[in-house]
Parts: structure tokens; C-alpha cells; sequence
């Protein structure tokens, strides 16, 4: 069965087109088939996979915008059983265009019909806005992979989050779940990030995956070489970390039926 994962979080800088490359990565290096959908008009995932934007010529925006069937913009990547709709420039003006058509909601949706039984798993790298192209990977999606930055204003940022993926599952997406939250760029010798992780920890319990992502050269180096951390630099600590969560996603997911 095919688990849609949307990694979201309105806040930027928080590591989400990070997470959603990496995890993939490793989703399909665990011999899971991964499908990457690249929402975000900055197009980070799919620089990150070694696409240059302005080489995309069939797209996410060419499937939800002009109706172009998924399967025409699906391209591999350097690991096997990775495949990535990649992001342009054109997605920017995605979000306007759509906000006039019917049913908006449900168009990604619909686009990934198709190629359900092709992938064990799909990740939707999201924009960082509630707007209609969140919207359309929260309703596509089983469940939410939500990065959190361990700073100050994480908490807040996170309750907004959980309220809108609460409207949506009663509204749009009864199926809907909170899949996991993930602290990124930790860095556990400040005091700040230890009070944060434990504040989101305590209030948040088990929804928060036991591994956190730290601050790490190598995997902020990573995307500028069109490498996911797996094929940049496996032994740092960043490639570790992005692999042990990726295994507690597959233990979270496998436990979910239906």
C-alpha cells in the first residue's frame, strides 16, 4: 500500500525540502520505490536531486496547471528507485491561477491516481505557506512529516500548523494523521535548542521521532552538489541521522493499516 507523506511546515529555514529529499533518499535506498513531489516554486528538492530548474520542461505546475498527466514528469534520479517530479519557476504563479478552479483542492490528488501502485511511498516537499498548493499535498497526503527548528518561536509556529491540518482533516481529508515531528538543526550545546526540544518533546510526546537532525556542514553542503547526503558524504553525521529517521518512518508507517 502506497503512504503519501507531506513534509510541511509554514515557517522557512526549518530543513523541510532538506528532510523530504533525504528521507526519500533513504526510503529508496531501504528498497522502498519513492516518488518526490516538488512543491515549492524555490525548487531546493529538486536542485537537490541534480535537476536545474531551468531545465524542467514537464513539471509539477505543467500536471496541476495545464493537466499534464504525472507520468510525463516524472524523472529518475541518481539512485535507483528514487523518482522526482521536479519544481520550476512557473510554479510561482501556480498559486493564483488555481485559487479561481473548482475543486482546487483535489487536483494533486487526482494527478497521483495513476501512479499509486507504482511506489511504496510518496513525499510531498511543500512551500513554506498554507496556501493552495499545501492545501492540495495535506489532501493527498495520509499523514504529515512536520520539521521544527529548535528556536524560540517553534511552538507557535507549530500549534498554527496543527490547527490547519486539523480544519483540513475534517473538512477535506478525514483520513488525515500527523505522521511524526522532527527537530532539525539541533545543537544540543545551547541552552536555547535543549529548552525547546524538551518543551516540544513534553507537549508534544510521542508524535516527536526520537531522532533530531543536527546542524552539519556536509548536509548543508549537499544540495549545491545536486546530492542527497547518502551520495555526498554517508559517514557524517547528518547522513546518520536522515538514516535513522528514515527507519523510524518506515517502523511509524508499517504500523498504520487502512
Amino acid at each position: 500500500m502506497t503512504r503519501l507523506i507531506a513534509v510541511c511546515n509554514q515557517k522557512g529555514g526549518v530543513g523541510k525540502s532538506t528532510t523530504a529529499v533525504n528521507v526519500a533518499a533513504y526510503l529508496a535506498l531501504s528498497s522502498k520505490k519513492a516518488l518526490l513531489i516538488d512543491l515549492d516554486a524555490q525548487g531546493n528538492a529538486t536542485t537537490a536531486c541534480g535537476i536545474q530548474r531551468g531545465n524542467v520542461e514537464h513539471g509539477i505546475y505543467e500536471v496541476m496547471v495545464n493537466g499534464l498527466a504525472i507520468t510525463e514528469a516524472i524523472r529518475p534520479t541518481s539512485i535507483e528507485r528514487l523518482h522526482i517530479v521536479p519544481s520550476s519557476m512557473d510554479l510561482a504563479g501556480a498559486e493564483p491561477y488555481l485559487a479561481g478552479v473548482e475543486k482546487r483542492e483535489q487536483i494533486l490528488k487526482n494527478a497521483c491516481q495513476p501512479v499509486l501502485d507504482q511506489y511504496d511511498y510518496i513525499i510531498f516537499d511543500c512551500p513554506p505557506a498554507l496556501g493552495v498548493l499545501t492545501v492540495n499535498a495535506l489532501v493527498a497526503a495520509d499523514s504529515t512529516l512536520i520539521p521544527v527548528q529548535c528556536e524560540y518561536f517553534a511552538l507557535e509556529g507549530l500549534n498554527s500548523l496543527l490547527k490547519a491540518v486539523g480544519l483540513i482533516k475534517e473538512s477535506l481529508n478525514p483520513s488525515l494523521r500527523v505522521g511524526g515531528i522532527v527537530l532539525t538543526m539541533t545543537d544540543f550545546r545551547a541552552n536555547l535548542a535543549r529548552e525547546v526540544a524538551q518543551e516540544v518533546r513534553g507537549f508534544f510526546k510521542e508524535l516527536v521521532f526520537n531522532t533530531a537532525i543536527p546542524r552539519n556542514i556536509r548536509l548543508a553542503e549537499s544540495p549545491s552538489f545536486g546530492k542527497p547526503i547518502c551520495l555526498y558524504d554517508p559517514a557524517s553525521s547528518g547522513a546518520l541521522a536522515y538514516h535513522l529517521l528514515t527507519q523510524e518512518v518506515i517502523n511509524k508507517e508499517g504500523m498504520v493499516t487502512g
